[in-house]
């Protein structure tokens, strides 16, 4: 099935049923079963749009960018462009010069870790507050520049809901305070942050702000501007788009105040053994081939997801946590990790007396996919007397007899561990 541009109009009807027959994996089985795929947290599964654009653009366009004067390099450096153009829409960015491609969520807080390291931005003694809820990705970036700067990494501590206790945020900021990183939305608790109040307050002291927005993107309208942050980071792969891609968008004043990440081709003026200049925003910081490709089928990804209105995605979503919510609390020693009243589709939960493992490895038999471990949040996972858990997460195209599938491949667990 080839899906054209014209086929996704903006008033697309939000119809379940149809959005699984654009995935096409969304049909295979696993074990001899239907696949239920609720690993979503991780990644999530492409519409035909993307897959088809990827594979015309290596059947079609393949060239490299910016730098040839042949058709089809300007055909290809046009449609990567088009691509930055629908990220800056997306999100409501001033410029598309503010949207930097980079691999993923990871790469792009470790860039404004490490430019704003060269910038001088960071002393001996400065601090950087972030979240006890955090990804890795937006921990241990902070962890080098402590061991190469000496900063000080304080912590916004959670409730037991798994909600961030706010009032203790602004405590926490001193004469000292240079950066503040937080998550939008938590990939283990599914906790939606308020981060447009935790950026004012940071704002009343002059101080900047990233948003890890890995988790938001597929699941809420993001205006950057509305938001007010400085930075905001999210990937490709999380949004129904390709892996190995991914955004930060960044404020243009401060962008061209930062030093580039990496050195190479394209992020150049001029070279010279002597000195060299560098290129205008946004690619000063995008040196070397880029994941061209994955630009353009980004670009699909977000065609795709600017088909459905978002108010619908959302409100579907929570109709999904809702009633798993209730039917898996319901199920007899199992016991759900977070419980914030503003939360995305996302249910982790553990079982007495049974390992989060065995339970991910043992209703994969039955083609459920979930995901078991610590998520990449020790520390937040350690804050609830844990080492791991199991997690169900859920996109626009699951449906409750899915959930249904769930809880009973669940009991069964339960069953033949008692």
């Amino acid at each position: 099935m080839e899906v054209t541009e014209s086929t996704y109009g903006k008033t697309r009807i939000f119809d379940v049923e149809k959005i699984r027959n654009d995935f096409p994996i969304l049909s295979r089985e696993v074990n001899g079963k239907p696949l239920v795929y609720l690993d979503n947290a991780a990644t999530t599964q492409k519409p035909y749009s993307v897959i088809e654009t990827i594979s015309h653009y290596y059947k079609f366009n393949n060239a490299n960018i910016h730098r040839g004067l042949h058709f089809l390099s300007e055909v290809a450096t046009e449609e990567y462009e088009k691509a930055r153009l629908k990220v800056k829409e997306f999100i409501n960015a001033l410029s598309a010069s503010e949207i930097i491609f980079v691999r993923g969520t990871t790469e792009g807080i470790n860039l404004v870790a490490e430019s704003l390291s060269r910038k001088n931005h960071f002393e001996e003694g400065d601090e950087v507050i972030i979240s006890h809820m955090e990804h890795h990705s937006n921990i241990i970036p902070w962890q080098l520049l402590r061991d190469e700067k000496g900063i000080v990494l304080k912590v916004i501590p959670i409730n037991d809901k798994g909600e961030l206790i706010l009032e203790e945020f602004e405590k926490l900021i001193t004469p000292k305070t240079k950066f503040v990183s937080v998550v939008h939305v938590s990939n283990t608790l599914g906790t939606v942050n308020p981060v447009k109040e935790i950026v004012d307050i940071a704002h009343k002291y002059d101080i900047p702000v990233l948003l890890d927005g890995a988790q938001a993107t597929a699941h809420l309208k993001i205006d950057v501007q509305d938001l007010g942050c400085d930075f905001y980071a999210f990937s490709g792969h999380k949004m129904f788009g390709p892996t190995g891609i991914g955004v930060l968008y960044g404020k243009a004043e401060l962008l061209e105040e930062m030093p580039p990440y990496q050195g190479g081709g394209e992020m150049i003026r001029e070279v010279s053994f002597e000195k060299t200049t560098y290129n205008d925003i946004p690619h000063k910081f995008e040196a070397g081939t880029p994941n061209i490709v994955g630009g353009i089928g980004l670009g699909a990804a977000i065609d795709y997801l600017r088909s459905f209105n978002f108010t619908e995605i959302h409100r579907y979503e929570q109709e999904l946590l809702k009633y798993g919510t209730k039917l898996l609390s319901d199920i007899e020693g199992l016991k759900i990790i977070g419980k914030a009243e503003n939360k995305n589709a996302v249910i982790s939960f553990v079982i007495d007396g049974v390992h989060p493992y065995d339970i991910g490895t043992i209703i994969d038999t039955d083609g459920i996919a979930i995901r078991t471990g610590h998520h990449c949040t020790q520390p937040l996972i350690e804050r609830f007397g844990l080492t791991a858990t199991a997690r169900a997460s859920f996109a626009m195209y699951n449906k409750k007899e899915e959930i249904d599938k769930l809880a009973e491949s669940l009991i069964r667990t339960i069953k033949m561990f008692k």
